[in-house]
């Protein structure tokens, strides 16, 4: 079955830089795009970063800049890169894929942007 598994959460100062990887299982990964959201107490869970099955990409218009998508699809694996870290990026990081008219989600990983 699908599997997603983050990793790479955790506590970073201000300014300070993470990258989360997403390994996958149990579907074609190079023919799917995959996506990184996040939660933040309180709030919705909204879509930071997504990248297609051909490299496209697109961002939250406030992580533009600062945040990168990439894929690996010799290892399954999808990243996200994050620079210049603030504590409004504080949240859980969820990754997504759509397999079979259904969506996947990872259990998520913590970031928590605080000095």
């Amino acid at each position: 079955q699908v599997q997603l598994v983050e990793s790479g959460g955790g506590l970073v100062q201000p300014g300070g830089s993470l990258r989360l990887s997403c390994a996958a299982s149990g579907f074609i990964f190079s023919i799917n795009a995959m996506g990184w959201y996040r939660q933040a107490p309180g709030k919705q869970r909204r879509l930071v970063a997504r990248i297609t099955s051909d490299g496209n990409t697109n961002y939250l218009d406030s992580v533009q800049g600062r945040f990168s998508i990439s894929r690996d699809n010799a290892k399954n694996t999808a990243y996200l890169q994050m620079n210049s870290l603030t504590a409004e990026d504080t949240a859980v990081y969820y990754c997504q894929t759509m397999w079979g008219g259904r969506d996947y989600w990872g259990k998520g990983t913590l970031v928590t942007v605080s000095s």
